[in-house]
């Protein structure tokens, strides 16, 4: 049996889980003592589970239905091994997966194989990213008809305004807070400061920086099962919807990158604030794949609530020095940390899916010395900018054409997503809004 299983000897049951295309864990419920045959051998399910809609149903056209005989994948452990599930009442273990064909080639239709594929793309040129991400998400009472926050866990109130950076809203949740960074040291997620954010009942939590992106990647996808899990163990809801409240701020996912060559220096770093030529090739690039990623960074209905105009989420494709009005800001600080901002992405992300995007549109500048045009000064709402696509369909349309996300992603990941989102765009316009924000509260 697995070490982590002999010294958890209380665990009876595991799952084994991979992301599907919308972030959503697919997978099994096993007995422990079965989990030999899973960590030697793998487990099947079909090629289609990675690429059902948001409901859990089956994408109506897709090659991967019938018209192939809905054939199977082997499913294998990551590297990441067996943790802990602390937002379950019995003691658990979690076994994330990846999923292969039977001949050992990965399955290009996976979102974590998509990031490795871009990972690889920058080994070849000895290059390794380091990344952090910013998770923002809403604690919610959603147990009557309209949500809203839920009262202190200590005085029983509920204090329905923003409190951007407060103290004391950090503290009306201490006990969920405080649980919290306890399950992420069980699960070894590397949490680092929270914060609350402008939003009712909104809160920031960031990701220390990681040289494995496939790992960064991990801890925001466990981040957020965490997060959601442990909230309804405390009777009530957490949810990275990008836009669960008309009125306040949406969440979203920031992504800050920098790139290492072999000997473990900062290629963005000049020594002074400008950053290097290869970082400003690498903004060019996140910009040329800026639109056509749109369904990346806004994958849902929803998404589009939170991209407007003055709503600290960027809607004009730019860049910019310590600007957080651009989509792509260049922090100031120590020049041997310089690096690049993505500010694009809502939290109802798949984190998988986002870095690909990011990283690969990044490498895609680097591989092209692409120069960007001029940053940006001053308020980028009004400047005259190239827009990120705004609607869902635009979205949709641009991913499935555009040449720099063609780079990035594999023909069938494409094609897979793309009929995913028009299945899904189909459906939900037959939903009002209330509606729509019950199925995502807990999906996304």
């Amino acid at each position: 049996m697995h070490n982590w299983l002999r010294k958890n000897p209380n665990v009876r049951t595991i799952r084994v889980a991979a992301a599907d295309l919308n972030g959503v864990p697919r997978g099994k419920r096993i007995p422990t003592r079965f989990a030999d045959k899973i960590t030697q051998d793998g487990t099947r399910f079909p090629f289609s589970v990675l690429n059902l809609d948001i409901w859990g149903e089956d994408i109506e056209d897709s090659p991967l239905v019938f018209d192939s005989g809905d054939r199977d994948g082997v499913l294998k452990p990551t590297e990441r091994g067996f943790m802990p599930m602390p937002w379950l009442e019995s003691p658990s273990g979690l076994l994330p997966i990846w999923m292969f064909h039977d001949d050992g080639r990965p399955y290009a239709g996976d979102p974590r194989h998509a990031l490795r594929a871009v990972l690889d793309r920058f080994k070849a040129r000895g290059l390794t990213p380091v990344c952090a991400v910013e998770l923002e998400f809403f604690l919610i009472d959603d147990s009557g008809r309209k949500l809203q926050i839920p009262p202190s866990e200590r005085s029983g109130k509920r204090r329905k305004g923003a409190e951007t950076l407060s103290i004391r809203a950090l503290d009306q949740f201490d006990q969920f807070f405080t649980d919290l960074y306890d399950a992420c040291e069980e699960m070894d997620i590397p949490a680092d400061t929270a914060i609350s954010e402008a939003g009712l009942g909104q809160f920031e939590i960031n990701m220390m920086h990681c040289d494995d992106a496939l790992r960064a990647a991990d801890d925001a996808w466990l981040f957020k099962m965490l997060v959601r899990g442990l909230a309804r163990r405390h009777g009530f809801a957490a949810s990275f919807m990008a836009k669960p409240y008309e009125d306040y701020a949406g969440s979203g996912l920031h992504t800050h990158f920098s790139v290492l060559d072999t000997d473990g220096n900062n290629v963005f770093d000049n020594g002074g604030p400008e950053g290097t030529d290869m970082m400003r090739h690498a903004v060019a690039g996140c910009m040329e794949a800026m639109a056509g990623s749109a369904l990346i960074f806004a994958p849902h209905a929803n998404s589009f609530d939170r991209m407007v105009p003055g709503s600290h989420a960027p809607t004009g494709v730019s860049w910019a020095y310590e600007n957080r009005t651009s989509s792509i800001r260049i922090p100031s600080g120590a020049h041997t940390a310089r690096r690049i901002e993505h500010r694009v992405s809502g939290g109802d992300v798949n984190p998988y899916l986002m870095l690909a995007a990011v990283l690969g549109a990044a490498i895609n500048g680097i591989e092209d010395g692409k120069e960007p045009p001029a940053p940006i000064t001053g308020n980028a709402y009004a400047a005259d900018l190239p827009q990120i696509p705004n609607t869902w369909q635009t979205a949709i349309d641009a991913f499935a054409q555009d040449a720099a996300v063609a780079r990035i992603f594999a023909p069938e990941l494409i094609e897979n997503l793309v009929l995913t989102k028009r299945q899904e765009l189909h459906y939900m316009a037959e939903l009002s809004p209330a509606e729509q924000a019950e199925i995502y509260l807990d999906t996304v």
